[in-house]
């Protein structure tokens, strides 16, 4: 169809009603497709070749590309390679595709060719019928939008599908992950701020230890939720910089001068986010190292939680034969067999996904050691796992917060209990009367079953000098012993 008569574009719903098959061709040939969807020859083919599992690649990749080719047509147009009305069919379809209206016509596997080929053909292809459906045309038939001469003009898959990686990347991170985090961060801020006088004993080496206050605990949990938080949220900033330019191998062959910093701008007008293009488009293309970055920082948030939701599910055991300094929400019931159990499901659910986080990193790290000259063929397994990995996080985090942080409480009776029957306070006699002597009256307290006061009196520790120096909540502090 010449371009200097543009064809009528059509209000035409996304579906095609047909059954049976037709024929697509690409570079080997023809390939039989099934007639009611979009895709096409190459796409058919990977799917038949790479039947491997149920693992897909995830539809978020597909939403990313959307922008790729939207931002391509665009950029193609405004240079006079493309017609303006094939560059608006193309943004017009590229907008159902970011929008997930096209998301069943994506079904290919994530183990795929390594370069993410048959994943850019897939929306090549379907961008293209869909837009020759919306001008009356014959579906296949290439005409007037062509997968490769059109859609996919400037572009490589060895530049789009990383450029793709790092949109769906950031997305996920920035709108699912982050603000979960933030809340929870929040959450046991509040809580430890709640608990900020309430005494308790602490524990190392999973034995007594000196008391701190519960809040003083929880500031620990917030503090490390921040530290990784941060950690993220500065190593996530790579995923800025887009490899699309490139083209095959990073000399940006195909593409009209300027392509790489203007798909990056236009990118970024799209997304609202800082997109710039890489500044070597070869370690952009041979290497992984950003998400390898980036999955490095969500083991990092996996470890931060699993410190925590660890703590609270042994501080909740019990009730009768645990720890059971809180008071954990009663969900559901915790088992088939025994009536009244109550479990600590979220922080198990919790555990169970930072530990698959954990496993997805170690994947993430070996596809990253394997790129080789300029290209790493190991991209489809390595978004897959990050974006699973976001994912899991994200819903996890929520829902650990909203089901058991929000609701947890303190056994005041228990801790108080705890306080009282404590030998390690006799650490704050320690500078005063020596650190044998000390011990000497933490042995007879264990040994006879005595109260430290007990056993301090009886090792002719006076009365008014234990009354002043083993004040529990005193002891929280540095040196209010010695000041005393």
């Amino acid at each position: 169809m010449p371009a200097q008569h543009p064809p009528v574009v059509l209000d035409v719903p996304i579906g095609i009603h047909a059954t049976g098959t037709r024929e697509e061709t690409d570079s080997l040939g023809t390939v039989a497709v099934p007639a009611d969807r979009y895709w096409g020859a190459q796409t058919q083919r990977s799917l038949v070749q790479f039947a491997i599992g149920e693992d897909r690649m995830p539809k978020a990749v597909y939403h990313a590309y959307g922008y790729v080719k939207k931002a391509a047509a665009i950029i193609n147009a405004d240079a006079g390679r493309m017609p303006r009305w094939k560059a608006e069919l193309i943004s017009r379809v590229a907008d159902e595709v970011i929008a997930g209206r096209l998301d069943s016509e994506f079904p290919l596997y994530v183990w795929q060719t390594g370069s993410g080929t048959q994943s850019n053909m897939n929306v090549n292809e379907v961008i293209a019928n869909r837009a020759i459906q919306l001008v009356d045309g014959r579906l296949g038939s290439k005409t007037p939008v062509h997968p490769n001469d059109d859609v996919n003009m400037g572009q490589s898959s060895n530049d789009t599908f990383p450029t793709a990686m790092h949109i769906a990347a950031v997305t996920a991170i920035e709108d699912h992950l982050l603000p979960a985090l933030v809340r929870l961060h929040d959450t046991a801020t509040r809580k430890s701020g709640e608990w900020a006088h309430v005494v308790k004993i602490g524990r190392t080496h999973l034995e007594d230890a000196t008391p701190l206050t519960v809040g003083q605990e929880w500031s620990g949990y917030a503090a490390q939720l921040e530290d990784a938080t941060e950690h993220l949220t500065v190593t996530a900033e790579g995923l800025y910089r887009l490899a699309m330019g490139g083209t095959a191998v990073g000399t940006g062959l195909n593409a009209p001068p300027g392509f790489a910093a203007q798909s990056a701008e236009v990118i970024a007008q799209l997304t609202g986010r800082p997109f710039v293009t890489a500044p070597n488009k070869f370690a952009a293309q041979g290497s992984l190292d950003v998400l390898v970055r980036v999955s490095a920082a969500l083991r990092g948030v996996a470890t931060a939680l699993f410190k925590f939701a660890n703590d609270l599910r042994w501080l909740g055991s019990g009730p009768r034969a645990g720890l059971h300094e809180l008071i954990l929400p009663a969900n559901e019931p915790g088992s088939s067999i025994m009536p009244g159990k109550v479990n600590p499901t979220q922080a198990e659910a919790m555990l169970m996904v930072c530990v698959q986080v954990l496993g997805a990193d170690t994947a993430v790290a070996v596809a990253g050691n394997e790129g080789n000259f300029e290209l790493n063929a190991f991209r489809p397994v390595v978004i897959s796992n990050v974006l699973h990995s976001v994912r899991i996080l994200g819903d996890a985090v929520e829902h650990f917060r909203e089901f058991l942080v929000e609701g947890v409480r303190l056994d005041r009776d228990r801790l108080r209990q705890d306080v009282e029957r404590s030998v390690m306070m006799v650490t704050a006699l320690s500078p005063i009367i020596g650190y044998d002597q000390a011990s000497q009256i933490a042995h007879l307290a264990i040994d006879e079953n005595l109260t430290l006061r007990e056993a301090a009196l009886r090792r002719g520790v006076s009365d008014e000098l234990y009354e002043r120096i083993v004040v529990p909540e005193d002891l929280t502090h540095a040196g209010v012993a010695e000041a005393r």
